[in-house]
Order: structure tokens, then C-alpha cells, then sequence
């Protein structure tokens, strides 16, 4: 950046809820959030499940900005299980691809990968693939993670599904708070999509898993922030 110009670090919307829930389209807040953000040049990365997010592209061309889209499966009926409330993944595919049009750096977060769930290797190669085919930079992957009470709220919606985790999980170990499946099998569900994403031309990362010999580039994106920062300087 020119001598004299402070740094703006790149601002997270959002790595815990989503900024574009439904309401979104009628007060939109990140909107006017975004718009401050980028009138004094901070980096954006944008993290969502929602198609909504195209209607903000304007703003996101204003300031260096990576796009995260987080697509955990291509089924509509698994989709529908692990996320009833957000867009099919086409639509999201459609918005990812629109946005990726306009020169913006994108990302796919396959986030969270449920074993017996949406880890087939076929359907995670399809989202692998669809990214590589819209111009995705990266992928950032990472394996589900329970907290106290996950299984036993699950339990009472879905007691097949709980059982099936639950013996997934029982030999894992719990982190800071957060129920990880053993390190090896989690190392060789993410070993194996590395090799796929790698293949495809693409960058892989995964977060919070302790495995970073496995990425290639930073789980978050931030790298394409600075790239975009030194092409600006």
C-alpha cells in the first residue's frame, strides 16, 4: 500500500451467523454494514449460505473482498436434513457462479463434513468439481464438531441418525468444548478430499482440525485479501 495509508485488516461477516438470513432482504443491515466497511477500504470476507448475498456484488467490487460460500452436499434431501432453512445448493452454485464472474475471489467451505451423512467421497468430488468448473479458488473444508447436548437433542428428532453418529464419535476426544472424531479417521476423510481438490487445480484448508500439513492456503481466505491489497497499492 502508498507510504503513509494505514492497513485495514480484513472484516469477518460472519464466522458464526450467517449475514444473510432471510430478514436480511427487507432491513438489510449487512448491506449497510458492508457499505461503511468498503467506503473506508476495509478488506471483506464474506461467509454465508445464502444467494441473497448477489444483490451486495456492487458493494463488494469496492474493496478487496473474498466470497465464501459454504455448500455441504449437492442433494436436495440431505440438504433439506442439515439445513432446512438455507437455499438449495443450486442456488447457491448459481449465486457462487455469478459472483465469481465479476473477478471476485471465491471460496467453498464444505463446513461441516457429518460422517454417514455427507461425507460420500462421490458427492463431495461433484461440489469439487462444480467449484473447479465456476472458477473456485478454494476449498476449506472441516468434520463436524458436537457440543454438550448435541446427541441427546438429536436423539429426540432423529434416534437412528443419533445412534449412527454416536458410534462415530465414540472414540473421539473432546477440544475446547467441541467433540472431535479421532484424529486418524478425521485425517484420512480429509486427506482423501484433499487429493480430489488438488487434482481440480484448486487450494484446500481445513479449520480447526490440527492438521495443517494438509493446507495449502489459509482456511479463512485472507490470502486473496492481500492479494488484492498489493494489486491496489
Amino acid at each position: 500500500m502508498a507510504e503513509g495509508t494505514k492497513t485495514r485488516l480484513p472484516v469477518m461477516l460472519s464466522d458464526t451467523t450467517d449475514p444473510y438470513q432471510p430478514m436480511e432482504k427487507k432491513h438489510r443491515i449487512t448491506r449497510r454494514c458492508i457499505e461503511v466497511l468498503a467506503e473506508h477500504r476495509f478488506p471483506l470476507l464474506i461467509v454465508t449460505k445464502s444467494d441473497l448475498a448477489v444483490r451486495d456484488i456492487d458493494i463488494f467490487k469496492q474493496t478487496p473482498t473474498v466470497f465464501s460460500m459454504t455448500i455441504t452436499t449437492q442433494r436436495r434431501e440431505i440438504a433439506s436434513l442439515i439445513e432446512p432453512y438455507a437455499p438449495p445448493p443450486d442456488s447457491r452454485f448459481s449465486a457462487l457462479d455469478k459472483i465469481a464472474e465479476e473477478g471476485i475471489p471465491t471460496v467453498v467451505r464444505i463446513d461441516p463434513i457429518i460422517p454417514t451423512v455427507n461425507s460420500d467421497e462421490h458427492d463431495l468430488e461433484a461440489i469439487v468439481s462444480n467449484a473447479a468448473e465456476i472458477g473456485v479458488r478454494q476449498i476449506t473444508a472441516s468434520t463436524m464438531k458436537p457440543v454438550t447436548g448435541f446427541f441427546k437433542g438429536l436423539r429426540a428428532g432423529n434416534p437412528e441418525l443419533s445412534r449412527r453418529l454416536h458410534d462415530v464419535y465414540a472414540d473421539g476426544e473432546w477440544i475446547s468444548g467441541y467433540r472431535y472424531i479421532n484424529q486418524e479417521t478425521r485425517a484420512n476423510i480429509l486427506r482423501d478430499l484433499r487429493k480430489t481438490v488438488l487434482k481440480a487445480g484448486l487450494e484446500f484448508a481445513s479449520c480447526r482440525e490440527g492438521l495443517p500439513h494438509l493446507n495449502t492456503a489459509i482456511c479463512d481466505g485472507t490470502a486473496y485479501c492481500r492479494e488484492l491489497l498489493d494489486r491496489h497499492a
